[in-house]
């Protein structure tokens, strides 16, 4: 194809994206990936572990653009509702309800078959090996990848029972480096702390606050901290969450100076907690904001010469 002047379009630098996890922090992949988007660049593979996987495989669908409505409209409430709650199997949480919601909300889809080349990242919790899941359905690949040790239940998969890709590779640039782009770009939200994390938007009155969900409320409020009447002490989850965030860190920093992209994005690991997923719209727009001083600042000369 070429334009009226007789020249063939320019071809859009082509980028391989690791995505990294991080719970409610992961929504700021929505801003960084729209950034790339529009400031040139054709996104051609990616690969992500926890949350990474989960916006990384929405993405692959085409279809990011529903669930950036969708999780931007979600009150506390709303979040609530996505937990399935059970005492048995491993885990606080099944998953079950927060996949399904996915599959409905963006449809399944087998990795083999999406646009672009996925890779969700699993950890074998028996074998103690890191695992890459690049076919099959998608969901189950990302089901597997966000669960979270003693959070959700494992998922089987041809019979290896599979938690967090976190666990053994929080930013996964490995399963990239053969990939044929032009640039590999890695975003982490584990970055250096900010002076102070923004405030919480207000809660959204529920209509139907009955007994019942007033009780649920107690009890996951004796779980997690509830914004300005926090207390002292960290509530279990949260403690968990701070000490996952404090692994994933260092283990980002080991796994990314031994196999360096040609530009890591950084978002703060205090931004939010794990799972503050009511805050999309502020994160969404942390992850664009921080995209677009990173690509502004970053010293690219002449035409890409990476190899896959």
């Amino acid at each position: 194809m070429v334009d009226a002047a007789g020249n063939a379009p320019a071809r859009k630098p082509t980028v391989a994206l690791a995505l990294g996890a991080g719970g409610a922090k992961g929504l700021a992949h929505i801003g960084v990936i729209e950034e790339i988007e529009a400031q040139g660049y054709a996104i051609v593979a990616i690969a992500g572990s926890s949350m990474g996987a989960l916006i990384g495989g929405i993405h692959a669908t085409g279809r990011l653009d529903v669930y950036r409505d969708w999780v931007c409209a979600l009150a506390k409430l709303d979040v609530l509702r996505l937990v399935d709650w059970t005492f048995s199997g491993g885990g606080l949480i099944k998953g079950d309800k927060i996949i399904e919601t996915m599959r409905g909300l963006v449809g399944d889809a087998q990795i083999e078959e999406l646009p672009l080349a996925f890779t969700a990242v699993a950890t074998d919790i028996e074998r103690g090996r890191e695992v890459w899941l690049s076919r099959g359905g998608l969901f189950e690949a990302i089901r597997a990848s966000i669960a979270i040790p003693t959070v959700f239940r494992p998922h089987l998969i041809d019979g290896r029972r599979l938690v967090d890709g976190a666990l053994l590779n929080p930013v996964p640039v490995t399963p990239l480096i053969r990939e044929h782009a032009d640039y590999l770009i890695a975003v982490s939200v584990d970055g250096p702390a900010v002076a102070a994390t923004p405030p919480e938007p207000p809660v959204q009155p529920s209509i139907a606050d009955d007994g019942y969900r007033r009780r649920i409320g107690e009890f996951i409020g004796r779980m997690l901290p509830r914004g300005a009447s926090r207390p002292r002490e960290p509530g279990t989850l949260e403690l968990l969450t701070q000490a996952m965030d404090l692994m994933q860190a260092n283990l980002s920093r080991l796994r990314l100076a031994a196999y360096a992209p040609d530009l890591l994005i950084q978002l703060p690991h205090n931004m939010a907690l794990a799972y503050e997923f009511y805050r999309a719209r502020e994160l969404i727009e942390l992850g664009r904001a921080q995209a677009r001083a990173a690509l502004a600042n970053w010293p690219r000369a002449g035409t890409p010469q990476r190899e896959g």
